[in-house]
This record gives C-alpha cells, sequence and structure tokens, in this order.
C-alpha cells in the first residue's frame, strides 16, 4: 500500500503528535508499505537508515503530486490546508485527531467549525482517545497512541527506591503546583514523601519558591529534562508516577511510560488519561488539590494494592505496543483504499 502522511509537526520536533507519527511511519515502512511524510518540521538532514521519505515544507504542486501517487492518505490530526487537495484528486482520507477541536482557552473558533465540518466528509475519523472521538462525532472510531516500547521497560539493575515522580513541562496546565500542594496537606498528616521533578519549564521558579514556603525542600528534587535511557533509569527507580494536569489531556504518553517503567499512576480524571491509564492507576478529581492530597495518601498508606495494579499493565501496554497500533490503523486503511 502507498500512505502518505500529513503530520504538521515532525521529528526532529520533540512533542506526542511528533512521537505517534513519527512512529507510525516507521511501523508502516517496516510492514512492508511504501511510506511518504509530509509536513512543515525544517530539519538539516533525516535519519541514516530512514525507510521513509519526508518531504518538508512541500509546495501545492508537490502536494498534489504526492497525492496522486497515494493509495490512502492520512492526516496525523486534521489540516484544512492540505486536506482539500485530496478530496479534489478524490482519496480516501483518514483522518486521527490528537487532540480537541477548540482554541488554547477552550473557545470555538471559526478554524474549529470548518474542521468539524470537514470530519463529515473524510472517509474515516479516528480518535486517540475515546473522550476525542466523542467531541468529533459519535461514528469516530478509536485507536489509542503507541509508546516507544523499544525504550521504555523495566530495568531489573536499578534500586526502586523513591517514592513520587512528576515528568512533564514546568506550565500550569501540567499541574505540578497541584502536587506540591497536596504534599503540603500530606505532610500536615504525618505524611512526607519524597517527589522527583523531571522537566523544565517558565514556572520552575515559582514552584521551586512554593516548595521552599511550604517547608517541603527536604522531600522535593527538581532534576532538569531527562531523555532516552537517561529517562527510563529515572523512571524506574520511583514507584508512582502523579499525573496532575489541569488541563484535560488527550491522552497522556506519559502514563504509558511510566507504567512500562513499573510506576503505579495517579491521574487527573477526565480528557484521554482514564484511557492511558486503564486499569492500572487511580484517578482524583482534576484541579483539586484536595482530592489529590487524599488520593494520593490513601496510595501512599496502601502499598498491598499496588501488585495488584502493576499485574493489570503487561495486557494494557501490549494493546499501546508500536506494533499492534500500526496494525490497528493498517486495518483501517485497507478497508478505505480503492
Amino acid at each position: 500500500m502507498k500512505l502518505l502522511i500529513s503530520s504538521h509537526f515532525f521529528p526532529p520536533s520533540v512533542g506526542g503528535i511528533e512521537q505517534v507519527s513519527g512512529i507510525l511511519a516507521e511501523e508502516f515502512a517496516a510492514l512492508g508499505h511504501e511510506v511518504r511524510v509530509i509536513t512543515q518540521t525544517p530539519a538539516d538532514r533525516e535519519p541514516e537508515g530512514q525507510r521513509f521519505e519526508v518531504f518538508r515544507g512541500p509546495g501545492r504542486s508537490q502536494i498534489f503530486e504526492l497525492l496522486r501517487w497515494c493509495d490512502v492518505y492520512f492526516q496525523s490530526n486534521i489540516s484544512l490546508g492540505t486536506l482539500w487537495p485530496g478530496w479534489l484528486l478524490g482519496k480516501p482520507v483518514v483522518v486521527t485527531y490528537h487532540t480537541w477541536l477548540t482554541r488554547p482557552d477552550g473557545s470555538v473558533g471559526w478554524q474549529d467549525r470548518l474542521k468539524r465540518l470537514a470530519a463529515r466528509f473524510v472517509a474515516r475519523n479516528l480518535g486517540v482517545s475515546r473522550a476525542i472521538a466523542a467531541s468529533v462525532s459519535p461514528r469516530c472510531a478509536v485507536i489509542p497512541n503507541p509508546y516507544r516500547d523499544d525504550l521504555f521497560g523495566l530495568d531489573p539493575g536499578v534500586a526502586r527506591d523513591g517514592e513520587l515522580v512528576f515528568l512533564g513541562r514546568l506550565v500550569s496546565d501540567k499541574g505540578a503546583d497541584l502536587l506540591v500542594g497536596a504534599l503540603g496537606r500530606l505532610k500536615e498528616a504525618g505524611l512526607t514523601p519524597r517527589l522527583a521533578i523531571i522537566g523544565s519549564g517558565p514556572d520552575e521558579a515559582a514552584l521551586k519558591a512554593q516548595v521552599e514556603r511550604a517547608g517541603l525542600s527536604a522531600q522535593v528534587r527538581f532534576l532538569g529534562v531527562r531523555t532516552g535511557p537517561e529517562l527510563v533509569r529515572e523512571l524506574n527507580r520511583h514507584r508512582i508516577i502523579v499525573i496532575p494536569s489541569r488541563w484535560r489531556e488527550p491522552f497522556g504518553l506519559i502514563a504509558l511510560e511510566g507504567l512500562a517503567c513499573g510506576l503505579v499512576p495517579l491521574a487527573a480524571d477526565g480528557g484521554g488519561l482514564e484511557d492511558a491509564i486503564g486499569s492500572c492507576g487511580r484517578l482524583f478529581s482534576r484541579n483539586d488539590e484536595t482530592d489529590l492530597a487524599a488520593k494520593l495518601g490513601e496510595l501512599l498508606r496502601q502499598p498491598e494494592t499496588w501488585p495488584a495494579l502493576r499485574a493489570e499493565a503487561p495486557a494494557h501496554l501490549a494493546r499501546h505496543g508500536r506494533r499492534a497500533v500500526a496494525q490497528a490503523y493498517l486495518r483501517y486503511f485497507e478497508g478505505v483504499r480503492w
């Protein structure tokens, strides 16, 4: 099959959509399909040994040429600017929605209304979580995101002597300040778990000041950015990963990465995090510091419940393996191509 992938963001840019689009392109090619990618992300050069072609910043004539070549046109997030040529040429278009069709503040702009209208006229709509699918259309199916199962996994050589870990950008939407506030409440109740914060961002200085004001400096470490095998080792050192996002996450790859490394997740409810952790963790009421403290306290006081949660992880992760997810997409592609 000849597959043309449109992904506005793509490696070497770093982010969830980029990671997922890159994984799918690699897996489709590894499974014997011809794959080409169009993206607006620049790059100095392509990785050696890459089994698919990438067209960066293509012009209109090149997009039409690529569309004439393909059997299926796959958009990783809907893009009106590159959608209409596929329609014009009568190509089967499959769109995966990675996020909400709204503005950053949650309002619905004219662009979002156009995208909702366009969604009615593509061959297949897919959402990365049940929440995203329901927000697009009642007929939108779900294919969950893959994670890097070639990287994230258990490391028996690392001592699991840490307690809590937060992984993410240090911005208000990710809720690290809620977690620090919850730690303050737990300290008043006599619980003093240690927390490692992995990541950086504009709120880092404010978070450090919050930790100092709350008298938590002995409990909280700021580790900065960790990537690759170094990140995997650090996750393997801990027992619980807390994902306190204020924003309704469309999915939550961090949850899968934590599960793969043996962590028990505690995540904010609503959005796609519920799909990402499955039955392998616990939820608290989003943007509710009091409930976060209560649920975290329960989890810390009941370590005997952790093995049962961890036992759910292998089957859950298998559904999110890169090859399994790629094959699920290919079944849809086979159903819509000419």
